[in-house]
């Protein structure tokens, strides 16, 4: 087997790519509007209520019509998840890496169309939506690989009057609620760590990704996985998902989005109903508020160009996202029209287009939120930039930078997940490293400077999951940078690290005597 490699980034400077993907679109625009089932068992699943996913770059189109799911179908699939485990724990650990590895074949020869749905039904980039796809080709490579050797039983002290092994083997059902900002990535990065290590799993993807998500099943499908090993159900977290959070069978629970839903998660599955067997196991990633600091030793233009990146990729709406840059105030005045000037260079529209850095956030509640704040910014400090937001035909913002915002400003400890940019002046170093340290939070971080004891003491210091020197705090490359964060940004579960796929197993140790 070849060592793992991340999947390269498409290049759409050259003709071949860019026309692919402008075909992908047309062809995906003419299957909008159809309407998915459930798949339960591997059988196809209807419901009297329904709801739509849209575009949000276009609010009357119709994305796809999905079911609404109720208690006694997750009972059906719970039912499905349990029989197909009995078989699927058996087969090989080298056998499941296969179907991963297979799903990664189909993904390639289906970048251009995934990259496209991605583009139409959460509003990403032509490059983000890229970097999705090619995230999730890379967990698919990466967990299949680590499944193999974790499979290999670990060396342990010998002793000579017995023969010892330490095997991994899988918990059992687990269920899977993914967000919408990596709908592809994130939901088939969880999923396929839980059946490789051999789970079966229910997939709850959120409500307003739900096609992208019908297109990884249909992928899982083609590679021939066993009907009953990922079984997917649509509908409200309120309802769908807290009934198994909630459910006594239900052994691990695998959650990325906010803060607020994963501590209630949290407190849900600690509940141990009198039929429930085990403690579930919990894994959680919920968010940042993620800082990049700019030293007085650093250079500006390069941290200009991390913070500006890192801000507003994917309109900010990423856990990772840069929403306070934390500068020198010796340089602050120097490095503020570098942030500005490189802001207003970004192009705002739908993401049908190349060109357009920024497309839409995804929901009107999400535009109603940064409205709010916007409002809440002007009051905290200064509006440098943006400030603008669009309701029609789609939910637009322009980047918006706030100046001279207080280290405890609602804009420094507030969650957004918008692009929306506090910038904050530090008297110092060690200054701004405990401004960054001082949220609920600590999943992503950077520091810009050419001083190496000052690098030094950020690597101790600076209390992030995830740590960058001199590049932007987004961008994390499975099997490059292990990804999960401290405090309330979740159970530092490092997805796309060596650690991760053993969260989905427990360590049986046997010993026989000679």
């Amino acid at each position: 087997m070849k060592p793992f490699k991340n999947e390269p980034f498409c290049d759409f400077s050259k003709e071949k790519n860019k026309k692919a993907l402008q075909l992908a679109l047309e062809s995906v625009k003419k299957q909008l509007g159809e309407t998915y089932p459930l798949i339960i068992g591997g059988k196809r699943v209807t419901t009297p209520e329904t709801f739509y996913s849209f575009n949000p770059s276009n609010t009357t189109e119709v994305i796809g019509t999905f079911q609404k799911a109720t208690p006694s179908l997750c009972e059906e699939a719970m039912e499905a998840a349990l029989t197909a485990f009995e078989s699927w724990k058996q087969v090989p650990p080298q056998k499941r890496a296969q179907y991963l590895f297979k799903m990664a074949t189909l993904m390639r020869q289906k970048k251009s169309e995934l990259s496209a749905w991605l583009i139409l039904e959460v509003g990403k980039s032509w490059r983000e939506a890229d970097g999705d796809v090619c995230e999730a080709i890379d967990f698919l490579e990466y967990y299949g690989r680590e499944m193999i050797r974790l499979s290999r039983s670990p060396k342990l002290i010998s002793i000579p009057t017995e023969k010892n092994e330490l095997r991994y083997i899988p918990l059992g059902v687990g269920v899977i609620i993914a967000p919408w900002n990596f709908p592809l990535a994130i939901l088939v990065g969880m999923s396929t760590a839980a059946i490789v290590t051999g789970n079966t799993v229910i997939i709850k993807p959120s409500m307003c990704s739900s096609a992208i998500a019908y297109q990884f099943m249909k992928i899982a499908e083609a590679a021939k996985l066993p009907s009953g090993v990922i079984n997917f159900i649509t509908g409200s977290g309120s309802l769908v998902g807290t009934y198994l959070i909630k459910h006594p069978k239900t052994r691990f629970i695998s959650f990325t989005g906010s803060k607020e839903v994963g501590i209630q998660i949290n407190e849900e599955a600690a509940h141990v109903p009198p039929t429930q067997k085990w403690l579930k196991r919990v894994i959680l990633e919920m968010g940042g508020k993620d800082a990049i600091v700019v030293d007085n030793e650093a250079d500006l233009e390069s941290a200009a160009s991390g913070i500006v990146r890192s801000a507003f990729g994917f309109q900010g709406q990423k856990c990772s996202a840069c929403s306070r840059a934390i500068i020198h105030e010796k340089v602050y005045d120097k490095l503020l029209p570098k942030i500005i000037e490189k802001t207003k260079q970004l192009k705002t529209g739908d993401p049908q287009n190349p060109q357009m850095f920024l497309g839409p956030v995804i929901n009107a509640e999400s535009l109603n939120k940064v409205k709010e704040y916007i409002e809440i910014g002007k009051q905290e400090g200064t509006l440098l930039v943006g400030g603008e937001t669009i309701s029609s035909p789609g939910y637009f913002v322009k980047p918006t930078i706030f100046g001279d915002i207080a280290p405890t400003a609602r804009l420094a400890q507030e969650e957004i997940f918008a692009p929306i940019l506090a910038l904050i002046k530090a008297k110092d170093f060690d200054d701004a490293l405990s401004i960054a340290n001082n949220t609920a939070y600590g999943l992503t971080g950077a520091v810009y400077t050419k001083n190496k004891t000052k690098i030094k003491k950020a690597k101790d210091v600076f209390y992030a999951g995830n740590f960058y020197i001199n590049r932007g705090c987004t961008g994390a490359l499975v099997g490059v940078h292990p990804f999960g964060g401290f405090n309330l940004s979740g159970t530092d579960s490092k997805a796309g690290g060596p650690d991760y796929l053993q969260l989905f197993m427990q360590a049986k140790s046997i010993s026989e005597k000679k």
